[in-house]
């Protein structure tokens, strides 16, 4: 039987729906709708004019509608008369194929159809600033190795605990929380599972940590760079492939040395066939390049990579195999989208078991200090221009994402780095006013 939205309303008391979807920049959109007409909006969906969102649409085109999936609810913890919902972009009947969530629906259907079904976790690092964003909310936090320091942490426990409570109420499985590497930043996480909840997840957690935050009297930032001198904001995700059942884990090996079968070292070679032309995807802000191209920090390393590599349980490398049946991939960062960074992934991966993608030898190195005496070693793009080049004018991601949301996706982006260059900076004042 299909899940009534208007019974759950009544047997929840949710009085209002926030039927949502992401546009390709991240920007979460909704519009609150009353209990009373929620079976009509989960009939034909909530209007929303595709030009005022960051969509490849014109004033033009007629309206979209965002139909809510209703295995996509959750109940606003902290306001529990509200519910989120996940929405589908439909327009003239059809499913508007640039657009994140369904991209992801699609790369997941695909998966389904070859017997596979892709499990993920994410580590969403953020900063916890002040109300203008120019410094950390906590002057204390001085230290300039930071990480995991009690004091820092429990300075802010109303804050983490808050997030966290909600979080268990909600089922999510968190297990830990932590201050990260940079001053006045913080991580928190929870259980793996499929890549469309976590997807779903992933927004919802972005818009409750910013909420919480306000709320205690500061702002929440997932910045990929927002301090030049501060370890930079990443979105690391943790891969595993499992049959459709979701029962066993088909990277899990006990004949490799480092637990990963052949199908998982396919798409592992996807990934990293495929990642340059990615980055725009997974890094898609002209900051982010700051992040990952970054020199060193107060704490004494950036923590993320600036090169196509591997290693076994070494943090200095774009792919870390830290267990068995997994791996994590420490590219993406704060800013990337959450339905586009896990199509990106199944994507790309997909891409590697259909074509037996080698990954190549993996690397065991300190990439921070010996990266450069490695021949031949692909190096991420250093400005977003360069990564939207790259994402333009690749085949494979057009074959496997769908040249519309490709197209759709470079040409905002293109128009977000001409913007960009039209802005006229502090820097160049400073040192080009008196040539």
């Amino acid at each position: 039987m299909p899940v009534e939205l208007a019974q759950i309303a009544r047997e929840k008391g949710i009085r209002y729906f926030l039927i949502s979807f992401v546009d390709l920049f991240g920007v979460l959109r909704s519009k609150l709708v009353p209990a009373s007409a929620i079976a009509d909006m989960q009939r034909d969906g909530a209007g929303f004019a595709g030009f005022a969102a960051w969509l490849d649409m014109s004033p033009a085109d007629g309206d979209m509608f965002a139909i809510p999936d209703p295995e996509s609810l959750i109940q606003l913890p902290w306001k529990p008369e509200v519910g989120w919902l996940a929405g589908d972009l439909h327009l003239d009947g059809n499913p508007v194929e640039a657009s994140p969530r369904v991209a992801l629906k699609r790369q997941v259907a695909l998966a389904g159809e070859q017997g596979y079904r892709m499990k993920t976790g994410v580590e969403c690092e953020y900063f916890l600033v002040s109300g203008d964003g120019t410094a950390i909310s906590d002057p204390r936090d001085m230290q300039s190795k930071p990480c995991y320091d009690q004091s820092a942490l429990m300075r802010r426990y109303d804050v983490i605990s808050r997030i966290c409570d909600h979080m268990l109420e909600l089922g999510w499985g968190p297990y830990q929380n932590d201050h990260e590497d940079a001053n006045g930043q913080f991580e928190m996480n929870w259980e793996f599972d499929d890549c469309l909840k976590t997807a779903d997840r992933h927004v919802f957690f972005k818009y409750m940590v910013k909420q919480i935050a306000e709320d205690c009297g500061f702002r929440a930032t997932f910045m990929p760079k927002p301090f030049s001198d501060l370890t930079g904001n990443g979105c690391h995700a943790h891969v595993s492939l499992w049959d459709t059942e979701g029962e066993q884990n088909l990277f899990d090996s006990r004949d490799d040395e480092m637990g990963l079968s052949p199908i998982a070292y396919s798409f592992l070679g996807g990934i990293m066939h495929n990642v340059q032309e990615l980055c725009s995807i997974f890094n898609p802000t002209v900051n982010s390049y700051k992040r990952i191209n970054a020199p060193r920090t107060l704490s004494g390393a950036t923590w993320s990579p600036n090169a196509v590599s591997y290693g076994g349980n070494n943090r200095t490398h774009m792919v870390r195999i830290p267990d068995k049946g997994r791996f994590e991939l420490r590219l993406m960062d704060g800013a990337a989208n959450p339905y586009l960074l896990q199509a990106g992934i199944l994507a790309a991966g997909l891409d590697g078991i259909g074509n037996q993608r080698d990954p190549g030898r993996r690397l065991d190195i300190n990439m921070y200090t010996h990266g450069d005496t490695v021949e031949g070693l692909k190096k991420l793009p250093l400005n977003l221009l360069d990564a939207i080049r790259l994402t333009q004018g690749s085949s494979d991601l057009k074959a496997q994402l769908g040249t519309p949301l490709v197209d759709a996706y470079c040409k905002l982006k293109m128009d977000e780095w001409n913007d960009y260059c039209r802005t006229l900076t502090q820097w160049e004042r400073d040192h080009t006013l008196d040539c």
